[in-house]
């Protein structure tokens, strides 16, 4: 399966806040909000959502082409290492004029973070035809440009290319039209439990509305696992890797759904597709950094193992091509 990821590229600056940020949260004043707070180390990463994705895809065996817009810092460095690890970056747009998209981000003791998000080059992401870059079986398209992810969004629905809709960070700002634009007739709509709730609010559809305009809808639920909702039949409901030591949640919701293409790429079913995707997540958050993890094949199959039984370690030792 020829997979195409389109969404945001960046460079990603943590930082860790010892504290709790709604200790300095006065409710009735957050109107006049100045808060500073004091971190303790500042780490600075390759992310991006599509890169993020593309890089976990790549680890779990899957070249995937990926597609955003960057400025010329991204070849002095981050691409070398994209394609060091097996990514397809050829369709890469690099600006002229702009740097790469940067995300800023605190993460607090009870991992609530604080994050901005400096657009860039992704602003260009609009100037990239899809259509020109070869044929695709399945396209996501996740957080960019928001006029390049309804391009790309348009571009799958007009010739018939199955397409899975991930707009997560943009629902915070995007209106109900342009939601209902992102979703309608995705093969796939990925979204965390509070994003799903966010969906159904700006666009004014319950639940079963949702559904009707997509064909699986796939819900994480952080230590609670994930809810898959197929377009027929019941909810396949998948639990979280136990005893997991987390250290930096960002981008745990990327390589999850990296895990689950990786699944649905080599035809394996829903629940197994959502194992690998709880998997690799388990490796993420336990790291520093969205792209610093190791992942060995015989260490992944005996996580997912322990956690879902020998019989699904089977399954995806048959369908993935684990280095």
């Amino acid at each position: 399966m020829h997979l195409a990821i389109c969404g945001s590229i960046a460079t990603d600056h943590l930082m860790t806040f010892p504290g709790k940020f709604a200790d300095s949260l006065v409710p009735e004043e957050l109107d006049k909000i100045a808060l500073s707070f004091l971190v303790e180390d500042l780490d600075v990463r390759r992310g991006g959502c599509a890169a993020n994705i593309a890089y976990a895809l790549a680890k779990l065996g899957h070249r995937a082409l990926l597609v955003g817009a960057v400025g010329h810092d991204f070849d002095v460095e981050y691409r070398g290492w994209l394609d060091d690890a097996g990514v397809d970056t050829s369709g890469v747009r690099v600006s002229e004029t702009r740097h790469t998209a940067r995300f800023v981000c605190t993460t607090d003791a009870a991992f609530a973070q604080i994050a901005t998000f400096y657009t860039g080059a992704m602003a260009e992401a609009r100037e990239i035809d899809l259509s020109t870059l070869g044929d695709f079986d399945l396209v996501l398209v996740g957080p960019d440009d928001p006029e390049g992810m309804q391009r790309h969004t348009r571009s799958c629905r007009d010739r018939g290319v199955a397409f899975a809709a991930d707009p997560s960070q943009q629902l915070a700002w995007a209106d109900g039209e342009l939601i209902r634009d992102l979703v309608d007739g995705a093969a796939y709509l990925f979204s965390n439990d509070y994003e799903a709730a966010l969906i159904e609010q700006k666009t004014g559809w319950t639940p079963a509305d949702v559904q009707a305009h997509v064909g699986t809808r796939v819900v994480t639920r952080g230590k609670d696992g994930v809810s898959v909702y197929p377009a027929d039949g019941p909810a396949v409901e998948v639990g979280a890797i136990e005893g997991v030591v987390a250290v930096d949640p960002t981008g745990v919701g990327d390589s999850f759904r990296a895990g689950f293409l990786a699944g649905v790429a080599a035809d394996l079913d829903l629940e197994r597709s959502a194992q690998i995707g709880c998997t690799i997540a388990a490796s993420v958050v336990e790291t520093k950094g969205t792209q610093e993890y190791e992942l060995t094949r015989d260490g992944f199959l005996k996580r997912l193992g322990a956690a879902y039984g020998d019989t699904a370690a089977a399954d995806v030792d048959a369908g993935l091509k684990l280095g």
